[in-house]
């Protein structure tokens, strides 16, 4: 009998909108250099609208056939992404026993000098980084303390040998970050820096957003992981909650 290794089904979603992408909206509008938070980025909670917005992607997905919902839950530890898996699930998007299992290394990009700034305060406070970014371009670049798209791709990997080792065959949803959701295309696609970038330069990935792989039983050694749908927005359309997309959070800013 082939042997599987990949789950049956990755869902990986965006966490709802946070009050640091409202912040920093403000913030952007103002031209101010930082974004005015008091907390740090990891402890950065729902705002109301990210609470509808989780609620209504576990409402669409308790609508459905209840195989089809998911049975691991797997989150980046930041306050902002339990909130979405915690809200999902109440809603009934899986079983209410499903525990949330939180794994670090679905964490946001981590910014080092560069966090809590705006693009026209990286501009003023930090020239030189602003400079090197331009050069390298964002996938190379890393500030100080920081992470390039390189460094969040290396540990996402290992994330992905996890997941085919403990979850192969099993409905697998996770709950992220912008740049995680795109460094997961990166690699299960088998991408090129140009292919990726070309992606998020089209559109920002939506808040509570998913992006859905099937697997292929036939393809390629244990199976292969095929993309069904990308950025849909279909839960909060269905339910009116509001669809928000925040910029790249590369830039300097929080996504």
């Amino acid at each position: 009998m082939r042997s599987i290794h990949w789950p049956r089904q990755l869902i990986i979603v965006r966490h709802g909108q946070s009050a640091g992408n409202v912040a920093r909206d403000a913030a952007t509008q103002s031209a101010i250099d930082r974004i005015p938070l008091s907390e740090r980025d990891a402890d950065v909670p729902l705002s109301e609208a990210g609470r509808r917005q989780a609620t209504a992607l576990g409402h669409w997905f308790a609508s459905g056939r209840e195989e089809d919902r998911p049975e691991v839950l797997l989150s980046s530890p930041y306050r902002r992404t339990c909130q979405t898996a915690e809200l999902f699930r109440a809603a009934g998007g899986c079983a209410p026993d499903i525990p949330i299992c939180f794994d670090e290394r679905l964490r946001e990009k981590e910014f080092g000098i560069l966090d809590g700034l705006t693009v026209t305060g990286i501009r003023n406070l930090q020239p030189e980084q602003a400079a090197l970014r331009q050069l390298l371009g964002k996938f190379y670049h890393r500030p100080p303390g920081g992470e390039s798209w390189c460094d969040v791709i290396l540990r996402l990997r290992s994330v992905l040998d996890t997941i085919a080792l403990h979850h192969a065959d099993r409905r697998v949803i996770l709950f992220t970050h912008q740049v995680v959701v795109l460094c997961m295309r990166y690699i299960i696609e088998g991408m090129t820096e140009a292919e990726i970038l070309a992606i998020d330069r089209a559109q920002d990935v939506a808040n509570c957003a998913i992006t859905d792989y099937r697997l292929d039983s036939e393809g390629g050694d244990g199976g292969a992981l095929v993309l069904h749908r990308y950025n849909v927005t279909a839960p909060m359309r269905e339910e009116a909650a509001p669809v928000t997309r925040a910029p790249d959070a590369i830039q300097g800013v929080r996504g």
